[in-house]
């Protein structure tokens, strides 16, 4: 059951403005670019590579709303960036905070025990300058503190403006990141609540056991941490005994470690982003048609259409502040680990715990197919 909904009551000693951009290590930087471009809306921003001055590395950026992606690839062998791709697949590397002190952010986290990335650095162009600074966090995952309050350029130091006259796919209504799950071994999910409280003054507002997360073959225990603003929040999985093996268990064998499994976009309006998305061959899971039998009754008086629901496989949950919408990309990645969720909020301020079930006897489906269950 839920065992807890907790207060924030610690001091936010690390105040972070908002997640900056979240960087993947991909085989491929330009293909995922236009992948991110043609089935998702994301619009061309800014660009690294060859064309700056980089020989080791290309980077392209793309850019929705408040969203920003950066897409990386070696351009030789023997990278620590090839050494990752080879090792969990495409995935997220970096989640980055931006901050008004990265200096102060990265001193608090070391004194407070993370493990340092990059000390902190300045970077200088005509447009003015960042500091960044980073340290460890799950995993081969790390967080960049990202200060720009003296920087007026289109994105960081190093790199121009991408612009692509002849290709701009409209938008798909993704506003902003309403939350990233990482998923930890077992019994490790404490181990990083810890970290989060302890060195980014995190709080644990949400916390799930396997029997909210489970069905009758596999399980997970889960704990939301929000930071002290509550615009991050990073719930936090690891495996439970069931009696077959997991979506946690199934990403940490495919990722080949901890990483990031999911990360929530937020839209105004689901229908329509889920519908263009759909249009544009984003692949979703399927919930079991049941499933929209009792949502009513469930949830009780909501603005959509439970036909356009259920016909789109979109799930909704109710808490005392309101209700939510979401629904789940398939893998996008060759290897079963890294998806998305798109998430509308009308009040709902928790994680969908009544979609669970419906949730996971839609991935375990997956699973079958796959011959990972």
């Amino acid at each position: 059951m839920i065992k807890e909904k907790l207060k924030n009551k610690s001091v936010d000693f690390m105040p972070i403005n908002g997640t900056d951009y979240i960087e993947l290590y991909v085989g491929n930087s330009k293909q995922a670019a236009h992948f991110y471009k043609s089935a998702f809306g994301f619009q061309s921003f800014a660009y690294a590579g060859l064309e700056t001055g980089l020989k080791d590395r290309e980077s392209y950026v793309v850019a929705q709303d408040k969203i920003r992606l950066i897409l990386t690839s070696p351009l030789k062998s023997g990278t620590e960036i090839g050494r990752h791709i080879d090792q969990h697949g495409d995935g997220v590397k970096v989640v980055a905070f931006w901050v008004d002190d990265a200096t102060y952010a990265y001193n608090t986290a070391i004194k407070k025990g993370a493990k340092s990335y990059f000390k902190p650095i300045n970077e200088v162009d005509e447009q003015g300058e960042i500091i960044k600074s980073g340290i460890y966090t799950y995993g081969e995952t790390v967080h960049v503190f990202i200060e720009r309050k003296n920087y007026n350029g289109i994105f960081l130091p190093g790199y121009k403006k991408w612009e692509t006259p002849d290709y701009n796919p409209l938008k798909t209504g993704l506003k902003y990141v309403d939350h990233m799950v990482g998923n930890v071994d077992w019994n490790k999910m404490d181990v990083w609540v810890n970290f989060y409280q302890k060195v980014l003054g995190f709080s644990q507002i949400l916390s799930f056991d396997d029997e909210d997360i489970s069905t009758d073959y596999t399980a997970l225990m889960s704990k939301v941490m929000s930071s002290g603003n509550g615009k991050i929040k990073f719930p936090i999985n690891e495996p439970a005994k069931g009696k077959k093996r997991s979506q946690v268990e199934e990403f940490l064998d495919f990722y080949e470690g901890e990483g990031i499994q999911h990360i929530a976009l937020s839209t105004d309006d689901i229908v329509k982003t889920v519908t263009e998305l759909k249009n544009r061959g984003i692949e979703f899971l399927k919930v079991p048609s049941h499933y929209y039998d009792c949502v009513l009754k469930r949830v009780g008086k909501i603005d959509e259409k439970i036909s356009k629901l259920k016909e789109l496989n979109i799930l909704v949950d109710r808490d005392d502040e309101g209700y939510l919408l979401q629904i789940f990309t398939r893998p996008i990645e060759p290897r079963p680990t890294m998806f998305f969720e798109i998430i509308q909020r009308k009040g709902a301020l928790s994680f969908g715990k009544g979609n669970f079930k419906a949730l996971f006897e839609a991935i375990e489906k997956e699973q079958e197919l796959r011959r990972t269950l």
